[in-house]
């Protein structure tokens, strides 16, 4: 797949693009925006994608019509599981496990714009954001248990501890039930509450101020916050040494420097 941002049209979500930052949505208001086969693969491509598009600077996964996502499909997805073969059930395990993959592989950040309802793999979705926007009214879901399920899903079990720590995380996925926006934000699974009305302004604010920064810097503190979970603290302090030396030669810690020199603010390129 050859992507251009300006003129690239999903199949199956919605996309907008402008000044470095797109925006992502699904697009099916009437089922609370739920996730298909075709769309699980089609935004699994897309942001691996995304590690050789420049220009897209900054991610938005917002919501539609008042949902963010209810998760797979019943009629769609959940149906036709029920008469697969094991093989069949890990090659879609594994498919919908690529997607966090490459929303975690992506060096753009992502901001999850979470309104309404955000269940199953719609919870999976914000979680593996970089940031997590919520409305008041916003109520997340990791409901795998609530239908015969593990909540082992698509990295539950590693990313939602690391959020919000282990015994919350525990609530969470073995009882499937609800965890409300303002709740969500003092566990700090949110890193913001808004009205509905300032959802989408402060999601794409927090995305131009880093669409605006040093984006190759940003990639590398990413890719850091992944890489250093399974370190040991002497290798993390080792690999972060190297990776801020990396970043020391970019022209834009040059032009920080300069800028400073000058008393100006400093104008990133990423490079």
């Amino acid at each position: 797949m050859s992507l251009d941002p300006k003129t690239y049209k999903p199949e199956h979500f919605l996309w907008q693009f402008e000044e470095g930052v797109g925006r992502v949505a699904l697009n099916v208001p009437s089922q609370k925006n739920p996730l298909t086969f075709e769309s699980y693969a089609e935004l699994r491509d897309f942001f691996r994608e995304l590690v050789y598009i420049d220009e897209v600077k900054a991610i938005v996964f917002g919501s539609t019509e008042g949902n963010f996502c209810s998760g797979g499909n019943v009629h769609d997805i959940i149906g036709p599981l029920i008469k697969m073969d094991m093989i069949g059930l890990l090659k879609f395990t594994r498919m919908t496990g690529d997607l966090v993959k490459a929303m975690r592989g992506c060096p753009q950040p992502i901001i999850a714009a979470v309104n309404g309802i955000s269940a199953g793999a719609g919870a999976i979705i914000a979680m593996a954001s970089d940031f997590r926007y919520a409305t008041p009214d916003a109520q997340t879901a990791f409901l795998f248990n609530r239908v015969g399920l593990a909540g082992c899903d698509m990295g539950a079990c590693a990313i939602l501890p690391r959020l919000i720590g282990q015994g919350r995380a525990s609530e969470l996925l073995f009882t499937g039930r609800a965890l409300g926006a303002e709740e969500g934000e003092r566990w700090g699974y949110f890193n913001k509450v808004v009205a509905e009305e300032e959802l989408e302004a402060e999601a794409m604010k927090m995305a131009k101020r880093l669409a605006s920064g040093p984006t190759f810097a940003n990639g590398i503190t990413k890719n850091q916050l992944n890489m250093e979970w399974d370190m040991s603290l002497d290798t993390a302090i080792e690999a972060e040494a190297q990776a801020q030396a990396i970043c020391m030669q970019t022209e834009d810690f040059a032009r920080a420097y300069h800028a400073f020199i000058a008393k100006e603010k400093p104008v990133f390129e990423g490079n």
